[in-house]
């Protein structure tokens, strides 16, 4: 009996150690394991830690450098509108699509002015008198005519024509955007793109982008290639192109993306312009109604009775009354046009 307790006991202290023993060994690495996985999570951590430090350092830089370089878009787009207030006629012909020498406009200026004053002294008008001040010398009312058909008519055909062929310029550009979205994503280079639309696109378009391709092609560089393009197309949509192609030079970026939300953008301002002359056209109509008005009457009253309205030609009375007349016309028409014309 006793030596069966023994045995026991032998045994039961034999279990104990070794399982302390191996307690011992499976709590040290247990310990080692919890002790590698701490330094790992930390070292994740800071690694982690220092990838996102790095990108918003990386983001940081990059946000700024856009930032000056949108600065200094801006202050180069004041010194294009400040360049473009001030016109000369050389850069007028140039908008208006006009490929003709300066000698042959002003050719053509004094040719109008020679028209307009030779009408005048054909016509055998013999003047006007305004609160006793006779206007009756011809070679002075030739001289008047003269000028003002070879200085202001010239330019007046001019605006219109430049007026026209931006209209026709804006409508088409959100369309030229497109196409290069879709060749930068179809993997081809910025001024195939150019070339493209130089190609397929209608006129004035066409003209423009080909001149645009043909300076990047001879080297001009991106800048002053896009700088002389404003300079022949003053429109802010153009605007837009040149800052977002002069940033995604310098700044990089998704050229796509940010071509394709500029276009959204036109085609915006576009459809704006659009709704804000459908809801216009009706105080148009009335104020050409009320310009017109005063003329209408006027010829009526010559038909019925044209010695009652003859008095306003005949007499220095009359002339008053013309001239305070034809002065509060136009300081109305000038005040109309302001209220109904909405540039955005």
């Amino acid at each position: 009996m006793d030596g069966n307790v023994l045995t026991i006991l032998v045994a039961v202290l034999a279990f104990l150690a070794i399982a302390g023993i191996g307690l011992a060994f499976s709590s040290g690495e247990s310990d080692a394991a919890r002790k590698r996985a701490r330094a790992i999570a930390v070292g994740s951590t800071v690694a982690g830690k220092g990838r996102v430090s790095k990108t918003l350092d990386e983001s940081a830089k990059r946000k700024a450098k856009t930032q000056e370089m949108l600065e200094s878009l801006r202050k180069q787009g004041e010194a294009r509108r400040k360049s473009n207030n001030a016109q000369s006629i050389k850069s007028r012909l140039v908008q208006a699509g006009l490929d003709i020498p300066m000698s042959a406009f002003w050719i053509f200026s004094v040719l109008l002015g020679a028209a307009c004053a030779g009408f005048i002294f054909v016509s055998g008008f013999d003047g006007l008198t305004i609160s006793g001040i006779a206007l009756k010398s011809r070679p002075i009312l030739v001289l008047g005519a003269f000028i003002g058909g070879a200085v202001g008519l010239p330019r007046v055909v001019l605006k219109t024509m430049i007026k026209g062929r931006h209209k026709k310029m804006i409508n088409q550009f959100a369309d030229a955007l497109d196409i290069i979205v879709r060749g930068v994503k179809s993997g081809l280079p910025l001024g195939e793109c150019i070339r493209i639309i130089s190609r397929e696109s209608p006129e004035p378009l066409r003209t423009e982008f080909a001149t645009l391709a043909d300076n990047l092609a001879m080297g001009a560089g991106n800048e002053r290639a896009l700088n002389m393009f404003y300079k022949r197309v003053p429109l802010q949509e153009v605007n837009f192109f040149v800052i977002v192609l002069l940033i995604q030079a310098k700044a990089g970026g998704n050229l796509s993306e940010a071509l394709g939300n500029l276009s959204t953008v036109i085609r915006s301002r576009k459809m704006m312009r659009e709704k804000i002359q459908a809801m216009s056209s009706e105080a148009k109509a009335s104020a050409m109604i009320i310009g017109s008005l005063p003329f209408a009457v006027g010829t009526l009253v010559f038909l019925t009775t044209p010695d009652y309205i003859l008095e306003l030609f005949r007499t220095e009375t009359g002339h008053v009354i013309l001239a305070a007349g034809a002065t509060l016309m136009f300081s109305g028409i000038m005040v109309m046009k302001k209220m109904i014309n909405l540039d955005i």
